[in-house]
């Protein structure tokens, strides 16, 4: 075939590199400022994507909106507002704290009729006989006489050990559920998400994906946002949540709240709005549910991490093939084809 080129000036050859030979390294390697540019202009927008995908207007609309409850409390708090309701909440205090007192002796009866709690509680080994510690007594929700490694002797630690479970314990029921829910409304059809796999949303945020509530395209604060922001955000939110935790049941007393219960088990319309408290018996027959449960949660997480590790798959799925084959969808399989 015949080519038909256009002529070229001396100038312009003076400008393109010398010619290299068809069997040359050179010959595939691009000039360095077309490697250059060719670099700059697809690697690191894909880089600044996964740190900061909008701009800085958006930027600082959703740091503000992350931070407006506790600016919200405390500006409250120290307003004209805030000062009314304090001295609402002073001229009831003193019933309410006398109601809480008469509430926390029936709960204590309650407790000590109960097969839960005491002496008499179950046992973690059931029939079988065993040196259960001393320093156990049944007094709190969960108390099956474990801990062989002794860490409950000391009686301050014991109660900061127990704060700390039933406290991850709530988590890891929150986030079992929210693990569990997206996958389950993706395998629907329900809503269609980016990624319904809990241990794959992380990633999609590093690629630079933007997530959207349920699915539904523009319905996100943070999910079009980078790791980074959003980790800003999770710490401003949680700003309020564990200074509140920090300070004790007193802490929205500035707000006019008075909470009855324990660090706990606060109480009050804002935590327990269902009112399930009202019956001191069935409200400590829900401490044991609640611990009981959350351990659960906690175990199935390890179940979860490990699921995640060995298949890439989320845990529903892994269910269903499971139920589907069982003879050949199993952990001992699984481990035969690593």
């Amino acid at each position: 075939m015949f080519q038909i080129r256009a002529p070229i000036d001396h100038d312009t050859m003076a400008l393109l590199p010398p010619p290299a030979s068809p069997c040359s390294l050179s010959s595939f390697i691009p000039p360095p400022s077309l490697a250059l540019k060719s670099t700059t202009s697809l690697a690191l927008p894909k880089r600044r994507r996964s740190l900061c995908a909008a701009s800085w207007q958006e930027l600082v609309g959703v740091v503000v909106f992350s931070a407006v409850p506790f600016t919200a409390v405390k500006a409250i708090a120290n307003s004209a507002l805030g000062e009314s309701l304090q001295r609402r909440l002073e001229e009831r205090k003193k019933a309410a704290v006398e109601n809480s007192s008469r509430f926390k002796a029936l709960a204590q009866n309650a407790r000590n009729r109960s097969l839960w709690y005491g002496e008499e509680r179950p046992q973690w080994l059931g029939p079988i006989p065993y040196d259960y510690p001393e320093y156990l007594t049944g007094e709190l929700p969960g108390d099956y006489g474990f801990d062989v490694v002794g860490l409950s002797k000391d009686p301050v630690a014991f109660q900061r050990y127990f704060n700390f479970e039933i406290l991850h314990a709530r988590w890891a029921m929150l986030a079992a559920f929210g693990a569990l829910v997206p996958e389950i409304l993706d395998l629907l059809g329900a809503f269609h998400f980016v990624e319904p796999v809990w241990w794959r949303v992380g990633y999609s945020k590093l690629k630079g994906d933007t997530l959207d509530y349920l699915g539904i395209p523009g319905l996100h604060v943070a999910g079009s946002q980078g790791v980074i922001v959003i980790a800003i955000c999770q710490v401003l939110l949680m700003v309020g949540p564990e200074y509140a935790r920090y300070c004790g049941i007193e802490a929205l007393e500035p707000l006019g709240i008075y909470l009855p219960g324990d660090i706990n088990y606060p109480g009050g319309e804002l935590f327990d709005p269902l009112n399930l408290s009202r019956d001191p018996v069935a409200f400590e027959e829900l401490k044991v549910k609640e611990i009981k449960n959350g351990r659960l949660a906690m175990v199935a997480w390890l179940g979860f991490y490990s699921q995640a590790a060995l298949t890439g798959k989320g845990p529903v799925q892994n269910l269903l093939e499971h139920i589907s084959d069982p003879l050949h969808n199993n952990l001992l399989s699984i481990i035969n084809l690593m």
